[in-house]
Parts: structure tokens; C-alpha cells; sequence
């Protein structure tokens, strides 16, 4: 997890779309519709989507790619795949701006499928060979795809407290039992992840999307208090993996809709980096979030952090002009320092498989135009000295 002192590098959030014929399937699967015949191909499906997926993204030229998430019906709820305890009656989510507005639900949500079942028994994490195989098989893509694949490969796994949102409690009868318990088997994923030699990016939308989806009528210091103890649950969890093996990503809900009940960063900053990934992503191109860089005026960014601040967003397929990609990207240099920044994505382009809220073409012209204003953004910065001949820092 570096960022360089000679270039502004790229990377995204982790899922892009899926094949369609993939999705599909991957949507049986997960409905209990699925033919028998065509899950047997299900597997060598997803080896393919991920071979060209990373190929693909070398071609775009980004830097810090993934597998794409090829192989996961959402980027928070495949862990029932993995994990026992999970057989109740499927939890409701409720999210406090789509409540208040509740004409423009179903369009906010267009596509969105994946169970949600409650944990009814003890939590185990049981997908231990099923998870090696992945690694095994991503490790054969990346090598498949050579020089093409990115530099370097992110793998994402949920965090203790966003499976707590998607999954909701009936057996510990505490939501801090429930976190730890939690923490504990997804801490098999995290050491999984960089034992074998990848970035392990660990999604946490619980910390800011919590907020209007589970304490909407909390206070500010009720809700820091919350995320403070997801925070610990997620330090205990990752205890044994160096920082510089890790990033977090920081979400407010990758939907579009008002968000007008978006917790504001300066009410979470300080805690989220008290997290001890050294890699922190965070929304920062969406209408709601784009003023934010200024937080960091006043907020001292950690020495041992690197941002990455979302410069395209997500959920809208205007196409982001590669100078204003430059724009957002210079002026977090500029307040953190350009050997502190990596240019990123607001969130994922399909978090869930059969969710596309960015038609899947334009969300690789997003990507382009990310990588262009990347080079923009280093050209513009070493005009004025800010950017290094060679090296690398971070």
C-alpha cells in the first residue's frame, strides 16, 4: 500500500460489472432458481470474467486493480457463503433518506439482489478451502494476464460491522457480542487475503452509511461511540497483518438518492483513522461529499495514512472530464502532500452483481478518464515542483 513521489497513481474501489450471462446466474443462484447444469459452469465463468477483468484494467492503465469481484453477489453479503449461522428469516435495511423520500426507492435500488438472512446460531467461518481455492485461482489470473494485470492486486473483504448491517442479530443478543463474534471468524479472511500476497481491503460502510442506516435517531456522540467499537473490532481482527498490507474503505452508500442524512466527515474523521489499514478510501467526487477535501485543512491527516479520495463518482453516468479528475486530484495533494494521495473511485461500479447504477461501458470510461486525469494531475504538479523525477514514498 504506497503511493509514489514521481506520479499520481490509480486505483478503484474493487467490484466492476460482471458479464451479464455471469450476473445472471450468480442472481439464480442467489434466488434458488438456478438450473443444476448451468451452476456447474459457474466456476470457470468466474475464472474467465476475473482473467479479463484485471487484463482490462491494465489496459486502462490503473495501477491498483482487484479481481473485480467476479465471484460475489454483493460486497458485503457473500459472507453467508462462508460462514455458519446464518439460516433466519431475511432482515429488512433501512435506509433513513430513501425513507424520506420513498417515491424514488425502487429506482435508487433498480437491480439490487442478494439474500440477507439472519444469524440464528453460532458464527463459524467455514468457506476456509473455498476461500485458498480463490486465491489459488486469482493468483493463476494475475499471472495469466502478465504485464496487462495491474501492478498490484486488492482483494475486499466485508467488515464485522457492514455484515452486522446486512445481517441482522437473533442468536447473541448484543451487538457488541455479535461484532466480536464476527471479528473473530472474518479475521480466517483478512490473514487469507495477504498470506497469499495481496492487499486486503476491508469495506466499511458501517462507519459512515451506519449512520442512516442503523442510528438514524442517534446522536453524533452515540453514533462515534458506535463506530468507535466497530473500529476496535476491526484492529482486533487484523492485529496479526501489517497496516501497509491494508486499506479501508470509508461509504456512505453507494445509491443514488438525496443522502441528505449523510453523516458529515468532520463528525467521523478522527475516529475512522484511528483504523489500523495505512490505505483510507473515501467518497470525495459525489455532490454530497465533494466539499470535503476541506476537512483535511483543519484535520491533521496520520503520518502513517494514505487517501485515497474518490475523484469519480459512482452512482451517475455523466463522464467525469479528465481536468476536473486533475482539479480534485491536485487540490488533495496540496493539503495532504502528493506522496500521500492515490487517485481513486467514489465506491464499486456493480457492488452487488445484478446492481449497475453506471451502465457497465461507461463505468470503464470513467475509469479512463480517472487514469488521464491522474496523468494530468502529475503533469500539472510537477510543473510547480511538487512532483519528483523518480522514486517512491509514502
Amino acid at each position: 500500500m504506497t503511493s509514489r513521489t514521481d506520479r499520481v497513481l490509480t486505483t478503484h474501489t474493487g467490484s466492476l460489472p460482471r458479464p451479464p450471462e455471469l450476473a445472471e446466474l450468480m442472481v439464480a443462484r442467489e434466488t434458488g432458481v438456478a438450473d443444476e447444469e448451468a451452476l456447474t459452469r459457474l466456476p470457470q465463468m468466474v475464472r474467465e470474467a476475473t482473467r479479463l477483468v484485471l487484463q482490462r484494467q491494465g489496459e486502462t492503465g490503473i495501477d491498483v486493480g482487484s479481481d473485480g469481484e467476479q465471484g460475489k453477489i454483493g460486497y458485503a453479503t457473500y459472507v453467508k457463503e462462508r460462514m455458519s449461522g446464518f439460516d433466519g428469516e431475511a432482515g429488512a435495511l433501512s435506509l433513513a433518506d430513501l425513507e424520506d423520500y420513498p417515491e424514488i426507492t425502487a429506482q435508487a435500488l433498480d437491480g439490487l439482489v442478494t439474500a440477507t438472512p439472519s444469524c440464528t446460531g453460532p458464527v463459524r467461518y467455514t468457506g476456509v478451502e473455498d476461500l485458498a481455492q480463490e486465491m489459488k485461482e486469482l493468483r493463476a489470473a494475475v499471472d495469466a494476464a502478465g504485464d496487462a494485470a495491474p501492478a498490484e492486486v486488492v482483494v475486499t473483504a466485508a467488515s464485522p460491522g457492514v455484515i452486522a448491517i446486512y445481517l441482522a442479530d437473533q442468536y447473541y443478543g448484543s451487538h457488541e457480542a455479535y461484532l466480536g463474534a464476527l471479528a473473530d471468524a472474518m479475521r480466517t479472511e483478512y490473514e487469507a487475503i495477504v498470506a497469499a500476497g495481496f492487499v486486503l481491503q476491508i469495506d466499511c460502510p458501517d462507519l459512515a452509511m451506519g449512520r442512516h442506516a442503523q442510528y438514524a435517531d442517534a446522536t453524533i456522540a452515540e453514533f462515534r461511540r458506535a463506530i468507535a467499537g466497530h473500529v476496535e473490532a476491526l484492529n482486533a481482527a487484523t492485529a496479526g497483518i501489517a497496516p501497509d498490507r491494508m486499506r479501508m474503505h470509508l461509504c456512505w452508500g453507494n445509491y443514488e438518492s438525496p443522502h441528505h442524512r449523510d453523516v458529515d466527515l468532520a463528525d467521523i474523521v478522527d475516529v475512522v483513522m484511528t483504523g489500523r489499514p495505512r490505505g483510507v478510501l473515501m467518497e470525495a467526487a459525489n455532490p454530497r461529499h465533494a466539499h470535503e477535501w476541506r476537512v483535511f485543512e483543519d484535520f491533521t491527516l496520520p503520518e502513517d495514512k494514505i487517501l485515497v479520495p474518490g475523484v469519480i463518482d459512482t452512482c451517475t453516468n455523466y463522464v467525469e472530464h479528465p481536468e476536473l479528475v486533475a482539479e480534485r486530484i491536485v487540490r488533495y495533494a496540496d493539503t495532504v502532500g502528493v506522496e500521500r494521495v492515490i487517485a481513486g473511485t467514489d465506491c464499486g461500479f456493480s457492488t452487488f452483481a445484478s446492481f449497475l447504477p453506471v451502465h457497465p461501458r461507461i463505468a470503464w470510461t470513467k475509469l479512463a478518464s480517472l487514469t488521464e486525469g491522474a496523468r494530468l494531475a502529475t503533469d500539472a504538479l510537477r510543473s510547480r515542483g511538487r512532483v519528483r523525477a523518480a522514486g517512491v514514498g509514502g
